[in-house]
């Protein structure tokens, strides 16, 4: 795969045109049982997206900010600032999405902010060529492997029941929280229960070097990977313990940019890599990214964010990416909400794999009563 700037060509060439109508929209969507990490626990997705219509076309971003900051600095509140007061001012009629892009170098992070703005400009530009979006990128269309992210549970035996519905579903691996007092013995009865299960287990960043002896006791279980056990905003401290690890450890809430993933590869920080495109930027620094990793023998995978159908969309049309090599955080609708704003929504098939939507686009459109349904506020900003 070639780098960004060349990839492909109409990314220095195309400008990105007048756009008619811009929308910012907070929506709040129940989700079916509550999802807990070791930082929160969370009962509704609310979601800030990005709207655009454009001669008869309407093309739909999301920010994966939640409205706290327990798992990142960023809020749905200040990606909101952000895109009124900054980029969507950076955003002119001649600009090609390769300058654009450029121009938002100037303001440091808010990384979620500016990938919400570029995945609906990515919608758009591949709607006005009636392409999914993975063509319109130059990406092989293939069936998606599914996995699916288990939170904290009250008891062992809700977990097991958990995973046992898993299992049946046909997910090619599952992912469980862990978090101080409910790790070890935790993760001990799964493994026995589904002795050969695709297994990791997720702490965002609940523990610290001092936990090093008790982290090796996973070493055990034949994980697949453990993801973010330290904090996270380090790199360094997680070469330390991946040097005393078995288990290859995956960062997560680490890895912002390209920068950050080329240190913890250089200091051997993980040995896999969890890249959501809407931490890292957006879609086309997400597909850098796995390249970095395919170049470096670091497999890479693509998270979610318990995202909308919108976001969920892009994660997918993501994974035709070169690079994206094991199950994602990519799961059924079903398993968030009653009831999404957008259709299709996603079902595995029966051997567990999920299909590309294959509409111009991200490949689903929003139904307009549900969006009105779950709709908290409206704003036109272009």
């Amino acid at each position: 795969m070639p780098e960004i700037e060349t990839l492909p060509d109409w990314l220095e060439k195309e400008p990105i045109g007048a756009i008619e109508k811009i929308e910012l929209l907070t929506v709040r969507l129940p989700f079916v049982a509550p999802f807990g990490t070791s930082v929160a626990v969370w009962n509704c997705k609310e979601a800030l997206l990005v709207r655009m219509e454009d001669h008869g076309l309407t093309a739909w971003g999301e920010c994966v900010a939640d409205p706290d900051p327990f798992y990142a600095s960023e809020t749905t509140s200040t990606a909101r600032h952000m895109l009124k007061d900054f980029l969507l001012p950076e955003l002119k009629p001649g600009l090609t999405l390769a300058a654009l892009l450029r121009r938002f170098d100037r303001v440091r992070g808010h990384q979620m902010a500016k990938a919400a703005l570029e995945n609906a400009l990515l919608d758009l530009l591949a709607k006005r060529r009636g392409l999914p979006l993975h063509t319109l990128l130059g990406f092989q269309p293939r069936r998606v492997m599914s996995g699916i992210s288990i939170g904290i549970q009250e008891t062992i035996a809700k977990l097991l029941e958990k995973v046992e519905e898993a299992t049946a579903s046909g997910y090619h691996r599952v992912k469980m929280k862990i978090q101080h007092g409910q790790d070890v013995e935790w993760v001990e009865a799964v493994r026995k229960r589904f002795p050969d299960l695709p297994l990791m287990a997720d702490a965002n960043g609940d523990y610290s070097l001092a936990d090093t002896a008790h982290l090796a006791r996973l070493d055990d279980f034949a994980l697949t990977m453990i993801e973010q056990p330290l904090s996270y905003h380090d790199i360094y401290q997680h070469s330390l313990l991946q040097a005393q690890l078995k288990t290859p450890l995956c960062l997560d809430e680490s890895i912002h940019d390209l920068g950050d993933a080329e240190a913890a590869i250089a200091l051997k920080s993980c040995r896999v890599i969890n890249i959501k495109q809407g931490r890292v930027g957006g879609v086309l620094a997400a597909a850098k990214m796995a390249r970095l990793c395919a170049s470096n023998g670091i497999p890479a995978w693509s998270g979610g964010m318990d995202e909308t159908g919108i976001g969920r969309a892009l994660n997918i049309q993501l994974q035709a990416a070169p690079g994206f090599i094991l199950p994602g955080d990519t799961s059924e609708t079903s398993r968030y909400f009653h009831e999404d704003i957008v259709e299709p929504g996603v079902f595995l098939a029966g051997d567990g794999f999920i299909e590309i939507p294959p509409g111009p686009g991200s490949g689903v459109e929003v139904v307009p009563e549900r969006l009105e349904r779950y709709l908290l506020h409206r704003e036109q900003v272009g």
